[in-house]
């Protein structure tokens, strides 16, 4: 297992420790393939107060694998299963490690169509862009009425398939990125065009802008959420799911009482149960091996983890970054 570095500094590392060790729970896994988040880097780097556990701690958000051990009905001996969220990797020891025990009701069988390896391309980021896809469609998005939808932070994970997903559906896509170099990465996943970070953070800000998106997933949050929310049109929604460029939202009512403006939440940790296996479901559909190889930057073994994580902390990261445990 990884463990991360504690507030004071102490640094990550890997350990072994034995099953009866792990934390309780119904069932044991052998995890296959973790994945690399902006949460797990604020956790293993200790950038962000991320752990809310005692040390010592095995981050890691996602998992996938197969069931070791099961005294639960709802899962047997080798069932392929997936986990993302309910405190994994925060509060509950995650899936950076070779075995991990959980609780059965936070699990979900693995989709036929998904290896773990695929699952973990998609990880919590796939897993979130789909429900802030939902979301908007809940809100009334769709291809016949929809003229630009945008996606902030669009190199990253969740970005990345918030673009796949949404051109995938018939959406014309507008991509913001601060990479440069992720112009062509974005336009193969199906951008229509791509845009500069600059063009949310420069210039004057008004309380309203330009109508330019009919809806938009913003996965950073901060001035670039508060400007999308300036820049929407009449009735759209924008769905927020990210912080990366602040917690703070500076802005004004008008773009709520004036376009009638909706800023919707996308939780991704807490999703009951039967709105995940939709959301897997459908993830399953329109991730062909076209987007996860696109999306798939690289797998790395355990010991390569907190490089990593100091490499999403610092906004070097473009796609997914698999971690592989028992392959």
């Amino acid at each position: 297992m990884i463990e991360p570095a504690e507030p004071e500094g102490m640094s990550a590392g890997v350990v072994k420790i034995d099953d009866d060790q792990l934390p309780e729970g119904d069932v044991t896994i052998d995890v296959a393939y973790s994945s690399i988040n902006y949460k797990d880097g604020l956790a293993v780097t200790g950038a962000g107060r991320v752990i809310r556990g005692d040390f010592p701690f095995v981050p890691g958000i996602d998992l996938a694998g197969t069931v070791a051990q099961s005294s639960s009905p709802r899962f047997r001996d080798g069932d392929r299963v997936l986990q993302t969220g309910w405190g994994l990797g925060e509060s509950h020891w995650g899936g950076f490690s070779e075995r991990a025990r959980v609780r059965s009701d936070w699990l979900l069988p693995l989709p036929e169509s998904l290896s773990p390896l695929d699952a973990m391309i998609i990880g919590t980021a796939g897993y979130t862009a789909m429900l802030a896809v939902m979301t908007l469609e809940e809100h009334g998005l769709n291809p016949g009425t929809a003229r630009d939808v945008v996606v902030t932070g669009a190199s990253g994970g969740v970005g990345s398939f918030a673009v796949a997903i949404l051109s995938r559906l018939g959406y014309e896509v507008t991509a913001i990125s601060g990479k440069k170099t992720a112009i062509t990465y974005l336009t193969e996943l199906g951008a229509a065009s791509v845009e500069p970070r600059e063009h949310l953070t420069s210039g004057r800000e008004q309380p309203l802008e330009k109508a330019k998106w009919s809806a938009g997933v913003d996965t950073v949050g901060g001035e670039p959420l508060a400007r999308l929310l300036a820049q929407t049109e009449t009735h759209g929604t924008i769905a927020a799911c990210g912080n990366a460029a602040g917690m703070e939202l500076r802005t004004t009512v008008l773009p709520f009482i004036l376009r009638g403006v909706t800023l919707a939440g996308v939780d991704s940790n807490t999703c009951p149960n039967p709105r995940r296996r939709v959301a897997w479901k459908r993830l399953a559909s329109i991730c062909d091996r076209d987007v996860l190889s696109r999306i798939h930057s690289r797998t790395v073994e355990l010991e390569e983890v907190p490089g990593e994580c100091r490499g999403i902390v610092a906004g070097h990261a473009l796609g997914r970054v698999v971690v592989a445990l028992n392959r």
